[in-house]
């Protein structure tokens, strides 16, 4: 078994894991985006004709998005789930969303090392005695741990191994404080929202995240309940090697499928027209077995995957969901599983009215 030397990983570690450059670029970027905000909003001032307004706006927030775009990807890590977070219609201008919504898994893999020295500490064994093959390059990386595509030994499934990238959830705290410090100036100065108490939040959910051994009871939990409640579960939920799970190392079942912002250029390269009948069809199929696993693990379960961005989704043949990552799971009190019942219910009511 190799020598676990911590000094050598950090060595391997960039330049961008380093707390301090993080803090800086993270002020430097986000003062510079905010005073771009502040210079606009002074030369409206002076723009009498209201209807060139929406336009420039528009064109501020393109300028902004780019800007935001540069700093997660080049930062990654937690702001790459902050992308995740602000890529979202109801939290961003649309300008932001349609940039950050391709950054979903783009976070710097950690070098293969600097993972074998972590997957030996978490396992208790060498790579070799117990995977009978191990891809080197990851499958992915994302802001809190990369994959890799494995076969265990004596085992004729492929799996996928999630190993925690090292030294990631101390820097992502100094990350969450900077928010949070910006959050509170923000409140004070321009945004009439309690910003502060969302990144506690995130601060609150991210912290589970680090935990793998929580995440795979979750999985477990959400495939059980999906699997047992209907002939065929309407997403496919990885099965779990319990024996090798640690709170750093996850290694579960692989699924093989298609990221569904890639959909489209995987029907392009099968001459698939995107607007034809099989395409409908595909997207159909694909809303309705979201929307029907939502709908259970929310409705009648009450505990559901909380983190459903494109890149936890993958399509299989015959247009069959896969739904990954399950770091982030809520459980709903009774009161608002019902809530949420009754305004389905009216909403389904008043439609038909």
């Amino acid at each position: 078994m190799h020598a676990i030397d911590f000094k050598e990983i950090q060595e391997k570690l960039s330049d961008g894991f380093r707390p301090w450059q993080r803090s800086f670029q993270f002020w430097a970027r986000a003062t510079d985006i905010y005073t771009g905000y502040k210079v606009f909003q002074l030369r409206m001032n002076f723009v009498k004709d209201v209807n060139k307004h929406e336009e420039m706006w528009e064109r501020q927030h393109e300028l902004a998005a780019h800007k935001v775009y540069s700093m997660c990807s080049d930062l990654g890590g937690f702001f790459l789930k902050i992308a995740q977070i602000l890529g979202k219609p109801d939290l961003a201008p649309a300008a932001w969303v349609r940039k950050l919504v391709t950054l979903c898994d783009q976070a710097p893999a950690t070098p293969f090392d600097a993972v074998r020295v972590v997957l030996e500490k978490e396992l208790g064994k060498s790579i070799e005695q117990v995977f009978e093959t191990f891809d080197e390059k990851p499958l992915g990386s994302a802001s809190i741990a990369q994959v890799h595509r494995a076969r265990v030994k004596g085992d004729k499934r492929d799996v996928v191994v999630k190993v925690q990238h090292p030294g990631v959830e101390k820097l992502m705290m100094v990350d969450i404080r900077n928010l949070q410090i910006f959050a509170l100036y923000m409140q004070k100065t321009d945004i009439k929202f309690d910003l502060f108490s969302m990144t506690k939040e995130i601060e609150k959910q991210i912290g589970y995240e680090f935990d793998f051994k929580r995440e795979a009871n979750a999985m477990e939990k959400i495939r059980r309940f999906l699997y047992d409640n209907n002939r065929k579960s309407p997403v496919l939920v990885p099965r779990v090697f319990p024996n090798l799970v640690t709170r750093k190392v996850l290694v579960m079942e692989f699924m093989n499928g298609i990221p569904i912002l890639s959909l489209g250029d995987e029907m392009a390269k099968r001459g698939i027209n995107p607007h034809g009948k099989m395409a409908e069809a595909a997207k159909f199929n694909i809303l309705h077995s979201l929307s029907q696993a939502y709908g259970q693990m929310i409705l009648k379960s009450g505990f559901f995957h909380a983190d459903p961005h494109p890149g936890n989704i993958l399509i299989g043949k015959g247009s069959e969901v896969a739904l990954l990552d399950y770091g982030q799971v809520k459980e709903l009190p009774d009161h608002l599983r019902l809530g949420y019942a009754n305004l389905g219910t009216w909403y389904s009511y008043s439609s038909q009215v």
